[in-house]
């Protein structure tokens, strides 16, 4: 028997992906009032926090992300490994990369080429989040604590949830592959409050998901992910 493979019912479900995603975004609203009540600082005033007060902010919405996942398959199944197929391979690494690449590089400017022109927006307007945080990154420390949250450590806990948990979730209960993706891809969209990149962020959902069940592992997600991010970042911080 591998080390890896379950040995005990799974009895997490989507009750676990609510838990989680509650615990998640009411954690980081109750971060970011503390470290705006300490830093003297008001709502108004968000865009002038140090990255390293909103990094701070995150590690709420992360504690439910990866909270949630990492409990509830702990006390109701076998483990992360196990039930989340949170394990990859040496090839995982380049071919989930060039995923990510392309759907950064190639994919969302076909995407958005007509619903630009449709809502008169610019490609600039797109990078709004992005550039919000990498404006922050001032200095080596900063931009390698950029790298870790919005390159390392986002991709990585995201698919844990999203592709691990939830659409773990939706397949146990017997839903069929396509509608399991599409729902859980919507749900990763719409949590991040970003209604110009929703549609980029359900694309990349469902392309993650497909990987995920293809593959049978989270490894090709959590790299294209990792790749997907670091083209913009990288991009941005080249760009000043």
């Amino acid at each position: 028997m591998l080390a890896d493979e379950p040995t005990r019912p799974r009895r997490w479900g989507l009750g676990d992906v609510v838990l989680g995603l509650t615990i998640g975004l009411v954690g980081s609203q109750l971060a970011l009032a503390a470290i705006l009540a300490a830093s003297g600082r008001t709502v108004d005033q968000l865009d002038e926090l140090p990255l390293s007060l909103a990094a701070l902010a995150q590690l709420g919405l992360w504690a439910g992300l990866l909270g949630a996942p990492l409990v509830a398959t702990r006390t109701k199944g076998n483990g992360l490994v196990a039930d989340l197929h949170l394990r990859g391979r040496l090839a995982d690494v380049w071919r989930g990369g060039i995923v990510g690449i392309l759907l950064q590089l190639v994919a969302l400017p076909l995407l958005y080429w007509p619903l630009l022109e449709l809502l008169n927006k610019r490609a600039s307007d797109l990078e709004g989040p992005a550039r919000d945080l990498t404006d922050r990154a001032t200095g080596p420390a900063s931009t390698a604590l950029l790298i870790l949250i919005v390159g390392i450590g986002a991709p990585v806990i995201e698919e844990i949830f999203y592709r691990g948990l939830f659409q773990g979730a939706l397949l146990k209960r017997g839903l069929r592959p396509a509608p399991a993706i599409a729902i859980s891809s919507v749900v990763f969209g719409v949590s991040h409050g970003e209604l110009l990149q929703l549609p980029a962020l359900v694309m990349f959902g469902v392309v993650a998901g497909i990987l995920t069940y293809r593959a049978g592992r989270l490894g090709p997600a959590i790299a294209a992910h990792v790749a997907f991010n670091m083209v913009t970042v990288l991009a941005l911080l080249l760009a000043g």
